[in-house]
């Protein structure tokens, strides 16, 4: 029981510290941090505001398409502008952190866990994350672990219990391991170029 409550604590401090580091967490969305400051930097007329997402390097092409929304005319040329340059934010942003962007999605369209990570952030408290998170990781390993538990105790009466409980035990094991990669994971956005331990590799069965 000590060992699941480190290894619940240790995942619950991991997703904390990396919120927006989720596969795209939600910087892909209209409602993203990136979309965010891009309309705060419209509605100032200074692009200063959307340079901190992306890489120096990559500074004159954002600039370029802030431009082009700035000088657009009518509010249909200054809608398809806008859009542009929001797609264009997040598409830098994401090339930047190595991972692929699919297009821009609806202000809404996050994981739970990811909306009330902001939450958190706006509320100055990570008590209420924390509490989510260790009830989503407790029940996990809880019933993986009943599961594997009363495999366990059939598992040689005959081949098909047997295999019963080696599902169990897989799935049992390969989600603590995915716990643990997660907990000795750094750097930005999951899914880029960086390469990581595919789910349960290291554990063969």
């Amino acid at each position: 029981m000590k060992t699941m409550k480190i290894m619940t604590t240790v995942a619950v401090l991991v997703l904390v510290m990396a919120v927006c580091n989720h596969a795209g967490a939600h910087c892909d969305t209209l409602g993203g941090p990136v979309v965010q400051d891009a309309r705060k930097a419209l509605a100032a007329r200074d692009v200063t505001p959307v340079l901190k997402w992306v890489q120096a390097k990559d500074e004159k092409q954002v600039k370029t398409s802030f431009a082009r929304a700035m000088a657009a005319q009518g509010k249909k040329q200054q809608q398809a502008e806008e859009m542009k340059f929001f797609e264009s934010m997040v598409r830098i942003h994401r090339a930047g952190e190595g991972a692929a962007f699919t297009g821009l999605k609806p202000a809404g369209t996050v994981e739970p866990v990811i909306a009330m990570a902001d939450k958190a952030l706006e509320q100055g408290s990570a008590d209420g994350l924390i509490t989510m998170v260790d009830g989503t990781v407790n029940k996990g390993i809880r019933e993986r672990f009943q599961r594997v538990a009363e495999a366990l105790k059939h598992k040689d009466e005959n081949v098909a219990k047997g295999r019963e409980y080696v599902a169990a035990y897989v799935d049992y094991t390969h989600y603590l391991e995915r716990l643990q990669q997660s907990a000795g994971e750094t750097g930005a956005h999951r899914g880029g170029t960086k390469e990581h331990a595919a789910p349960g590799e290291g554990h063969r069965h």
